[in-house]
């Protein structure tokens, strides 16, 4: 074994697939992961939300209908950083694990990520060169710090603790921007532009990373985005739930001979509210969607800047989400509207609902509407255009598959501490077109969020109540507990989460 990256001996995976053109170099990777994205916002997805840019990834390119993160922001980061489930591989620090950035830098790339990380270790102790963005959980869109910039009310914030920011390697407890213009989706892009400019000249390949904040709440967006959208979600979320479900079938994204899952039973139907009250949900789900669509035109600026260096033919995207739509509702200026700098207030579980369809629940649980994504795969010349596939994936997945088009080695030990192998398998030849072998099964855990897949069943727990047995075959929207009816197969499966659990743990 030889030693690579951080002076550790490692073991290689399979180099850069001949499958690939021969001429072709080693592609540029960008990752974009949004927040607390539904399932069905995004247009190719089914939703009505303006997402131009998105869209033409996935009418170029590949669309999963079977893919998974881990249902919370910061176990997802850790995971899909990894390669390793958060649960073996750390958290919040990943003690246990190397970071795609420290496997891919050692290989010739230059490592990039603009936008939020949500880890204890900064990224350039972490093998990324260059980093700007939020390195906590959340913050006001507007102002990340707590004083109030000259002539502004002071920033809505849901508590008195800084939110940690970064520039490069110096964090920054409470940023206030100089810039009244500011604007956290928009900094992102402006900050990766920015280093695609100056590094066009480059002949190693780049990692951009870039995990966006939006839509995370608070809700915050530019008053000419939430026009666009204002009046629009009178229907309310009963009828959106049915116009998405009847879109995904349209286009392809769902079965028919799935059922729609019901409206959350901790959501009142639209019909029973006032015209006041419509009015105000109106207004939270407007301003949500503002924030994907802003998102959707800052990634548009950045892919305009890759095509302008003339990187975009030689550039593999991929575009998730880091669990399904939020029903947290941290509102902590309740009488101030969802918008501006002095609010801050979430889109709540009836819209959360809506976002998740055809699906049942929320991020932090494990059931499909907590921890499905939307999963988009470009690359010019290796993925048809237009694609569909109903293979399975799941966020380890992503450190293999750099690391096969990236001909990169995954180290051993990392100092005094021995890793773990990966969990996940590359997606090249899904990318490819062909059949690869399926996980045998996956796991999932976040508090008291418990999941198993194996094959076309899965089991779910939450809580204190009993485990839950689905066959997505027949049932991918969860709703017929079979649990009663395999107690030998609740048996089994309980056994591999709990074999599991203690691997982790070792």
């Amino acid at each position: 074994m030889k030693t690579v990256g951080l002076g550790v001996a490692s073991l290689a995976l399979s180099g850069y697939s001949k499958a690939v053109s021969s001429n072709t170099s080693r592609p540029n990777i960008i990752l974009i992961m949004a927040d607390d994205l539904g399932y069905s916002d995004i247009g190719c997805y089914g939703g009505e939300i303006r997402t131009p840019n998105i869209d033409a990834l996935a009418a170029g390119g590949m669309r999963f209908t079977q893919f998974y993160n881990c249902a919370k922001c910061s176990p997802t980061r850790a995971t899909i950083l990894t390669g390793q489930h958060d649960q073996a591989v750390g958290v919040q620090n990943m003690e246990h694990g190397a970071t795609f950035a420290e496997v891919l830098r050692p290989a010739g790339y230059l490592t990039i990520i603009s936008g939020k990380w949500h880890q204890k270790p900064l990224p350039t102790t972490r093998g990324f060169d260059r980093y700007y963005g939020l390195a906590d959980g959340c913050c006001n869109y507007w102002n990340p710090g707590i004083k109030a910039r000259p002539g502004e009310p002071k920033p809505g914030r849901k508590r008195i603790e800084p939110r940690r920011w970064a520039i490069e390697g110096k964090a920054i407890m409470g940023y206030t921007p100089e810039d009244k213009n500011f604007y956290t989706t928009d900094a992102f892009a402006d900050y990766a532009i920015a280093r695609l400019e100056e590094y066009k000249n480059e002949t190693k390949p780049f990692l951009l990373y870039m995990p966006q904040t939006a839509p995370h709440y608070p809700l915050h967006a530019w008053p000419e985005d939430i026009a666009r959208h204002r009046g629009k979600y009178k229907i309310g979320w009963d009828k959106l739930r049915q116009q998405r479900y009847n879109r995904q079938i349209e286009i392809g994204m769902f079965n028919p001979k799935y059922k729609l899952s019901p409206r959350d039973e901790r959501v009142p139907s639209w019909d029973s509210l006032s015209e006041s009250e419509k009015d105000q949900f109106d207004l939270k789900m407007a301003v949500y969607a503002a924030m994907v669509d802003r998102m959707d035109q800052d990634i548009g600026r950045v892919f305009a800047k890759v095509k302008e260096i003339g990187k975009w033919d030689n550039t593999l995207i991929l575009f998730l989400a880091d669990n399904g739509g939020c029903p947290e509702t941290p509102d902590t200026t309740p009488d101030i509207p969802p918008g501006p700098v002095e609010s801050y207030r979430s889109v709540g579980p009836e819209w959360a609902n809506a976002s998740n369809t055809p699906y049942r629940k929320y991020k932090s649980t494990d059931y499909e509407g907590g921890n499905h994504t939307p999963f988009i795969a470009y690359w010019p010349g290796v993925i048809k255009a237009g694609t569909i596939t109903d293979q399975v994936g799941h966020i380890i997945d992503i450190m293999p598959t750099f690391m096969e088009i990236a001909g990169a080695e995954y180290p051993d030990r990392i100092g005094n501490k021995t890793l773990k192998p990966l969990a996940g398998k590359s997606l090249l030849p899904v990318f490819q077109g062909k059949r690869r072998k399926e996980h045998d099964v996956l796991y999932w855990q976040y508090g008291k969020a418990k999941a198993v897949r194996a094959e076309n069943w899965k089991l779910v727990k939450l809580g204190n109540a009993d485990w839950e047995l689905y066959d997505l075959d027949k049932d991918r929207t969860e709703l017929y507990n079979l649990a009663s009816q395999q107690p030998q197969k609740v048996k089994q499966m309980t056994e591999l989460w709990e074999n599991w659990w203690k691997e982790c743990k070792k």
